[in-house]
């Protein structure tokens, strides 16, 4: 059986498959879609970027779950200064939706409406919690930095019942991980893992150069990006998936993200 650290190094760099990147308003909603060149039911996530950020700069991240056969889609709408969560919360129900409901390809492409999950980053993690909350087809949620949201993302959480990875980054000055992932995460109403991510901040999942950087603490940071691309696609491909194979990495501490609370390990120890 591979090491947590080997798993982790094979799902740092890009899967076998070949991606295509499509465009969500084609089918009445404006953001980005990427997919595996064919797959048939595969599994399908939708992802909330962070405040004031375009899609755009999760492009990478999305390319990377496409190609271990992750259908990812992000809408790029409540992306304004006062964001409505609730609203964002239910465009990332319309985008899964679109996924399961829409030709996505000329052909051999479609997901799999019984393996669904939600992910997103600071507003669009915490908007992700609340659409959770309210669509009984989500089996998975991943979050970056989840901001807390009107209405309160650790309310919603206390509803969900499916597996929930949220991540924090350590030198988080715009949602600090006490007030906000680890608040959510202990409300969390099914198995959860709260993960604290070294040498990290706010921004440090996006990527490129965007104004908001002068608004807003931390900046791109590889290594970050690195940790979080193979942790979100162990988490889908198992939880979305059904594969064990990446499985002792979820429960395994890594470099730069030490779990700092997850009740199912504890009492299995």
């Amino acid at each position: 059986m591979a090491k947590p650290k080997e798993l982790l190094e094979e799902l740092a760099h890009p899967g076998p498959h070949e991606v295509v990147r499509g465009n969500l308003a084609l089918a009445g909603l404006p953001g980005v879609v990427f997919t595996p060149r064919s797959g048939l039911g595969l599994p399908g996530v939708a992802f909330g970027h962070g405040w004031l950020q375009p899609p755009g700069r999760y492009r990478a991240l999305l390319s990377h779950l496409a190609s271990w056969g992750i259908v990812a889609a992000a809408p790029s709408t409540q992306r304004g200064p006062l964001p409505s969560h609730r609203i964002f919360a239910a465009d990332l129900r319309a985008t899964l939706d679109l996924i399961t409901g829409v030709r996505l390809g000329p052909g051999g492409l479609s997901v799999d409406p019984a393996k669904l999950g939600l992910a997103g980053h600071s507003v669009g993690g915490g908007s992700a919690v609340l659409a959770a909350a309210d669509d009984s087809r989500v089996r998975a949620v991943a979050t970056f930095a989840a901001a807390q949201t009107l209405p309160p993302a650790t309310d919603a959480a206390r509803k969900i019942t499916v597996p929930g990875l949220h991540l924090a980054a350590e030198g988080d000055l715009v949602t600090p991980a006490a007030g906000n992932a680890e608040a959510i995460a202990k409300a969390w109403g099914g198995p959860v893992q709260l993960r604290l991510l070294g040498k990290s901040s706010h921004l440090a999942v996006t990527e490129g150069t965007h104004w908001s950087q002068r608004l807003l603490h931390g900046k791109p940071q590889r290594r970050t990006q690195r940790v979080v691309r193979a942790l979100f696609t162990a988490f889908f491909l198992t939880e979305l998936g059904g594969s064990d194979k990446f499985r002792a990495l979820l429960e395994a501490d890594v470099k730069r993200a030490a779990i700092e609370y997850d009740p199912g390990l504890e009492r299995a120890a």
